[in-house]
């Protein structure tokens, strides 16, 4: 624990405090300072230990610290490089009494904003409903900071905004007891207000322009201790739900700009096909057209509204030249990945009474599927743009957008909405680089839509990918355990490229997706020589991107329903295999937790069966136990579910508890029936009508999600639940039908 630092004036405000020096930040620490403002507005900055807090220059980015400490996943690469522009964020409380803060994250569905609140309002002592979150424009400067993706949200934001949000509190409260005429020491906050001893308070609000003149506080301005915490780790239901289920919150679709039209593209046959020609004149005389534009992806049909657009680009004539992939199917797809992982070499000879499993596995590419299809606003003139879109990659939108029209980047101001839903495809920019497209070419605003179609057929998709894995054993122990991955390559050209592409990784000769797989993925259990290999092979029209996550789905399914066939071999108890061949207590403590709760080793009827996984990544533990009814083994059903999950510090449990019930349902989607074929260059599913994702049929009639107590700081959450549920529901239908399925999903 520290009290406030002895100042040193800067052109831009003083520093106040240096907070206690938080675990996994090594020989640094946060310090925070005052920004000029009118109103009370504060910063933090990260720094090497004794170093003076000093305000940097708006224009000026401080040079990235080198880690101190190994990293463990990519979520610490992002969690590190974010840290040198945190003093670019600010948090301002106003006039209004509301304490606003603008967030370099998306809100994609996963519940980061009210993260965001809980954080703020536990150390102001305000009430979350004062708090205002808002998605930050895109801003250069911000760099990897404005980066959503790989669990990385909360890690990064919750020790700088603990720092901002108890460095406005004790000026806050410095100012209040000039006012009030007594010790500062005597005073209380609540309620986003400051409370006198005899009774009088004054709101935020009222002191935020005494609280900005503050330079030193007159109270410690460091953050709470954990046993002091009455909002974080408690359950809070989502600031935001109200408004997402009365249609109140607003999307990017739900923009209107004055003499703006609507644009539908219509799209080839094929993945990545190309205009031939196109004929449109009876479509230009369609009631509401008012211009048709051809694109690299296809041929923009815009009209005045949704419908009219629809309807006309239904009737437009164009031919096609086949997309580059246009004699590739699903078989070519397995062979050439099959191929990649014969290469691996065979187990050691351990000699007489060896025990050898050598197994395949195929995973089915995956459609991203967000509730909101794409959708994006543009403006384009001749000097500027002006985009609305939900990109992940805040500077990336700019980025693409000023390449597509020719612009300088500065010229493009890039607003960052909220998102219906993402799960890795709001990465790309594809829709947003369309709309401006559009709006250079026809001269107004266009709002363009993407159809579920569109979706399915012409985005993104996980990738499909081959497993082998060798594994051999002797007396009675598992000796070597090698698993061996090749995929379709993930495109990562966007902030995880912009990451693995900077100086931190320069010396890594590898390939992106390479890098990502290495530091992402795992073998939780002592298993003798243990390897693991990933490779990614570009094939022509197959477009990719990370799915709630990269690899984690397909690798962690694959490696358990080994992990019960060696437990089968070696005669002993799945669970208990596992809990013996677990390398940490984490890992150990959730597996023990759903076994207990799910009732393992119950018995169970003809055609039923329980099954298993654990999964550990971004430090973070979970564990899964289902029960599954596969007395009809084309139409399996998950009937109970139980989740332990240990995130080191649950900001919001009930939160932890919605992703980890969102990460099942992908589970069970993308094993037992959901996946895309590749038929000639071209996807052959086009909306849930054959993209079978789960229904609220196929829900668990049961699902149980326990939240461990706290182990430490906060892990990630976003990214964890699918490979867990995944593997458990492969090996609860490998068990309930007395087969080895090696094909996903099992209907494909």
């Amino acid at each position: 624990m520290v009290t406030p630092a002895t100042p040193e004036e800067t052109a831009e405000g003083a520093a106040v405090a240096e907070p206690e020096q938080a675990s996994g930040v090594g020989r640094r620490r946060f310090l925070t300072y005052l920004m000029a403002a009118p109103t009370l507005t504060v910063a933090a900055q990260l720094v090497p230990e004794g170093e003076v807090a000093a305000a940097a220059a708006k224009s000026q980015i401080p040079v990235p610290l080198p880690p101190l400490e190994p990293m463990v996943d990519f979520a610490d690469a992002v969690t590190m490089l974010a840290m040198p522009t945190m003093p670019l964020m600010r948090l301002e409380i106003a006039a209004n009494n509301k304490v606003r803060f603008e967030m370099p994250r998306l809100e994609v569905g996963q519940g980061i904003n009210t993260s965001v609140v809980m954080m703020i309002a536990e150390e102001m002592d305000a009430k979350p409903s004062d708090v205002v979150v808002e998605i930050s424009d895109a801003r250069p400067e911000l760099f990897i900071n404005h980066f959503t993706g790989f669990s990385s949200g909360v890690r990064a934001l919750w020790q700088p905004l603990a720092s901002m949000a108890a460095a406005a509190r004790s000026r806050l409260v410095t100012a209040a007891g000039k006012r009030f005429g007594v010790p500062a020491t005597d005073l209380t906050v609540s309620d986003t207000a400051v409370h006198a001893p005899d009774g009088r308070e004054l709101s935020f609000g009222e002191l935020a322009k005494d609280a900005a003149k503050v330079t030193v506080p007159a109270v410690p301005a460091r953050p709470k201790k954990t046993e002091q915490h009455k909002v974080l780790g408690k359950p809070m239901n989502r600031v935001d739900a109200r408004g997402m289920v009365t249609g109140a919150t607003k999307y990017v679709g739900d923009i209107k700009i004055p003499g703006s039209v609507v644009a539908v593209v219509v799209r080839p046959p094929t993945v990545d096909g190309k205009v031939a020609a196109f004929d449109d004149a009876s479509v230009r005389a369609l009631p509401g057209v008012s211009d048709v534009v051809e694109l690299p992806t296809g041929v923009a049909v815009c009209a005045e509204n949704t419908w009219q657009a629809l309807e006309a680009a239904k009737k437009l004539h164009v031919s096609w030249v086949p997309g580059p992939g246009a004699r590739t199917s699903d078989t070519d797809i397995k062979a050439t990945l099959n191929e990649k992982t014969g290469s691996m070499m065979d187990t050691l000879d351990l000699g007489d009474g060896e025990g050898k499993i050598d197994a395949s596995f195929d995973f089915a590419g995956v459609s991203h599927s967000p509730m909101e299809v794409s959708y994006a606003v543009a403006d384009v003139r001749r000097d500027r743009a002006e985009v609305w879109y939900p990109g992940q990659v805040g500077m990336g939108v700019q980025v693409d957008v000023a390449k597509a029209v020719g612009l300088p980047q500065p010229a493009v101001t890039a607003h960052i909405t909220r998102a219906g839903g993402s799960f890795g495809a709001r990465g790309f920019n594809d829709a947003v680089v369309e709309a401006a497209r559009v709006s250079k070419a026809v001269g107004k605003p266009v709002k363009l839509m993407w159809t579920r179609n569109d979706e399915t057929r012409h985005g993104r998709m996980r990738p499909p990918t081959h497993h082998r894995i060798i594994a051999s054993y002797r007396g009675g122990k598992v000796r070597s355990f090698q698993q061996k991955m090749s995929g379709v390559m993930v495109d990562l050209s966007h902030g995880a490229g912009i990451v693995l592409t900077s100086e931190i990784f320069s010396a890594i000769n590898k390939p992106v997706d390479e890098i990502v797989f290495y530091i992402s993925q795992n073998v939780p259990y002592e298993f003798g020589l243990v390897t693991i290999d990933g490779k990614g092979e570009r094939i022509p029209g197959v477009k990719t991107a990370e799915w709630r996550g990269v690899h984690g789905g397909s690798f962690r399914a694959a490696q358990e329903l080994i992990v019960d066939e060696l437990a089968a071999k070696l005669g002993k108890d799945p669970l208990k295999f596992r809990m013996d061949s677990l390398k940490t207590d984490r890992a150990k403590a959730v597996l023990k937790k759903v076994g207990v709760e799910g009732g393992w080793g119950r018995s169970m009827p003809q055609g039923w069966a329980q099954g298993l996984a654990v999964h550990e990544e971004h430090r973070s533990s979970s564990a899964c136990l289902v029960e599954i009814n596969a007395t009809d083994p084309e139409n399996p059903r998950v009937t109970k579910a139980f989740v332990a999950v240990d995130v080191g510090r649950a900001i919001n449990p009930r939160g932890v508890e919605a992703q980890m019930q969102g990460g099942l349902i992908d589970g069970i989607s993308t094993i037992l029936q959901a996946g895309l074929h590749f038929d000639n260059g071209a996807v052959r599913e086009g909306s849930f009508s054959d993209f079978k994702w789960a229904r609220q049929r196929h829900s668990p009639l049961e699902t149980k999600v326990f939240v461990m107590p706290p182990t430490g700081d906060p892990g990630g959450v976003g990214e964890l639940g699918v490979p867990v549920a995944a593997g458990a529901v492969a090996t609860a239908y490998a068990r309930a039908t007395g087969t080895q399925p090696r094909s996903f999903p099992i209907n494909f």
